[in-house]
């Protein structure tokens, strides 16, 4: 994985930054400023975020947070001094994937990498599945829509009208819902008409 590492002591992000080579990833930084993580987040890119939670200029916790609202969305690791369980509670708000107190050692480090990318790839995967649902429902909506002007316009049965939106469908190599789009897209036009 490309690991974005943002931590303000240069001797931990440069034992970061060998330890995450050694575990097989690419580091990219790393930087010591909220600054310069958004611009490399923004530019660069990586896989994965590992943020301190106290940066040079500002806070880990909220540049993920920043982050995911207006920028490439990836998994966030943080890593802090505090064992605090405010700390903690910021994170999860944050939509930070794992949360480690240092010091870390590799066994943790990698844990962690890990759980992040797996959680990610499951929101990824739930955020598609509802988009393909959404997708589903409104291609729904709209042969139902078009079933109903065939039926009213033309005085067909219910099974009638959507034999005909499938056959069209069939021999015109179109999906369902774009024959029945056409359909509702055509009753619009027709009913704008003076």
């Amino acid at each position: 994985m490309r690991i974005l590492v943002a931590e303000d002591d240069p001797i931990i992000a440069l034992g970061l930054a060998r330890r995450l080579g050694a575990l097989g990833h690419e580091v990219v930084g790393p930087v010591a400023s909220v600054v310069e993580a958004a611009a490399l987040a923004r530019g660069v890119g990586a896989d994965l975020y590992l943020f301190d939670v106290d940066l040079a200029d500002g806070d880990g916790i909220e540049l993920a947070r920043d982050l995911s609202v207006d920028g490439p969305r990836r998994p966030v690791v943080v890593l802090t001094g505090l064992d605090a369980p405010e700390v903690l509670e910021r994170s999860i708000t944050a939509g930070v994937l794992a949360h480690l107190t240092k010091p870390v050692d590799d066994r943790q480090l990698d844990a962690a990498l890990r759980l992040a990318a797996a959680r990610a790839a499951e929101l990824e995967a739930l955020r598609e599945e509802v988009d393909s649902t959404r997708q589903a429902l409104a291609d729904r909506k709209v042969v139902e829509q078009a079933k109903g002007i065939l039926m009213t316009a033309l005085g067909l049965s219910e099974p009638e009208a959507f034999a005909r939106i499938r056959s069209t469908a069939r021999d015109r190599n179109l999906r369902l819902a774009d024959v029945a789009r056409a359909i509702v897209d055509q009753r619009a036009l027709y009913e704008k008409r003076p």
